[in-house]
C-alpha cells in the first residue's frame, strides 16, 4: 500500500508519473513562455528563459510570439497543466472520474499538437535554425505528446467502455 491510497497497479503508477511531468512541464515552462512575453530579450540564466531560447533554434515562431504558438500554450499552462495534476489526484484516490478526466486532457493535448504541427505545415514548416535542432527539438521533443496521449486515450477509453458494457450487462440480468 501507498500510504493512505488503495493499492495501485504500475500502470496507475506510471500514470501518474506521466501527469506529474506533464502538469509541472505545462505550468512551468509553457507558463513561463506565455506570460514573459520578453523572455527571449533578457540576458539572464534563469531556466525557463533559457529553455526557451534554446527550443525557439527549433521553432522560432517561439522567439517571434507567433499569435497561434501562443494561444496553444496558454491554453495548455491554464487548462491542462492544472488538470494534469487533478488526475494524479484522481487515480491516487481512484476517483470514478479519472478515466474521463485523462482520456479528455489527452485528447487536448493532441489537439493542441495537431494544430501546432499543421500551423507550421501550413506556413512553410521553416522555423529551424538547423536539421538537428529540427529533428532534435521540433519532432522528437514534440513526439511524447503524440505518442504517450494517445497511448493513455485508448487506455482510457477501453476503460470507459468496459464499465459501460459491465453496466449494460447488469442492467439487463436485471430484468
Amino acid at each position: 500500500m501507498l500510504g493512505r491510497f488503495p493499492k495501485m497497479s504500475k500502470t496507475e503508477r506510471r500514470l501518474m508519473c506521466w501527469w506529474i511531468f506533464t502538469g509541472l512541464t505545462h505550468i512551468i515552462l509553457e507558463g513561463y513562455f506565455v506570460f514573459s512575453p520578453e523572455f527571449y530579450k533578457e540576458k539572464t540564466s534563469f531556466y525557463p528563459a533559457e529553455v526557451w531560447k534554446e527550443y525557439s533554434k527549433g521553432d522560432s515562431r517561439y522567439a517571434a510570439r507567433d499569435s497561434c504558438v501562443v494561444t496553444v500554450e496558454g491554453i495548455t499552462a491554464v487548462l491542462e497543466g492544472p488538470a494534469s495534476l487533478l488526475a494524479v489526484y484522481a487515480i491516487a484516490t481512484k476517483k470514478s472520474y479519472r478515466y474521463t478526466l485523462q482520456l479528455s486532457i489527452s485528447l487536448g493535448q493532441l489537439y493542441g499538437t495537431a494544430v501546432y504541427f499543421l500551423t507550421s505545415y501550413l506556413e512553410g514548416d521553416n522555423f529551424a535554425a538547423s536539421m538537428y535542432h529540427y529533428y532534435a527539438y521540433y519532432i522528437i521533443a514534440n513526439a511524447s505528446w503524440v505518442v504517450i496521449p494517445t497511448i493513455i486515450s485508448i487506455y482510457c477509453w477501453k476503460k470507459i467502455s468496459a464499465a459501460l458494457q459491465l453496466q449494460e450487462l447488469k442492467k439487463t440480468k436485471l430484468r
